[in-house]
């Protein structure tokens, strides 16, 4: 039953995130993946008597070798970011009435992280709640004006739940919110200011989460960070900057 009521607590985590601090936008559009150029023929034309055999145009199929990064760029051009060319990037079930909305997965298709723009966003924090911040960098290619976003993995406990299971969200994305500075901090917010109002890019950790191929008792934070999942998803992050 822990679990479960972990499941449940960190799908409401991850909705909270969507509505703490926004609504959506209005206008249209959504980010479709633009499919990568087709590979040039590697036969060159020749000319040859009439009757002999010309070699046929070829196409390279070769996979991405191990460890090759690919960049994505939203498809109203604003912003690019760098994934494993394994992973897959694709439009959101419900696409907003304006802005983008992708998701990006793993190779199996498990979802690791959005990407959302156009967001409205505002400052409400209803409670402040003991938080731990495991991971934090700036980005400062995301800076606009005086504010430097800055990419956090970060958790929130809920005093008032009785399950310790279920009363902790943990979290990784980009934030324009205040660094905390003492022992609470506002419920997990992560917007960062994005004309013409605000975005997100990031996603929920659950630690009980089970799918295959995951490292038996990578039960804690502290333990995900020294995987390769999470070195990717970090570095897919703090790597999403202005394109062009």
């Amino acid at each position: 039953m822990g679990r479960q009521n972990k499941r449940s607590s960190i799908c409401c985590g991850a909705l909270g995130l969507a509505f703490l601090l926004s609504s959506c936008g209005s206008g249209s559009g959504a980010a479709t993946q633009q499919p990568p150029p087709a590979a040039e023929s590697t036969a060159t034309p020749v000319t040859t008597p009439a009757g002999t055999p010309v070699a046929e145009p070829t196409t390279d199929t070769t996979e991405p070798a191990p460890g090759t990064w690919v960049t994505y760029t939203t498809s109203d051009g604003s912003l690019s970011f760098d994934h494993p060319a394994g992973w897959t990037v694709a439009d959101a079930p419900e696409p907003p009435p304006a802005g983008v909305s992708i998701a990006i997965g793993d190779a199996t298709g498990r979802q690791l992280a959005t990407l959302q723009t156009n967001l409205v966003t505002g400052a409400v924090c209803p409670a402040e709640l003991p938080h731990a911040q495991l991971d934090t960098e700036p980005l400062p290619a995301l800076s606009q004006g005086t504010a430097t976003p800055r990419f956090v993995f970060e958790g929130r406990t809920d005093p008032t739940v009785a399950d310790p299971v279920a009363a902790t969200t943990l979290a990784y994305g980009i934030t324009s919110a205040p660094e905390p500075t003492g022992p609470g901090a506002c419920p997990i917010a992560h917007f960062f200011s994005w004309p013409p109002s605000g975005a997100a890019f990031g996603g929920i950790y659950d630690p009980y989460l089970i799918y295959p191929g995951k490292p038996q008792h990578i039960d804690t934070p502290q333990a995900y960070m020294e995987t390769q999942e999470y070195q990717d998803i970090r570095a897919m992050i703090t790597s999403l900057r202005p394109a062009g």
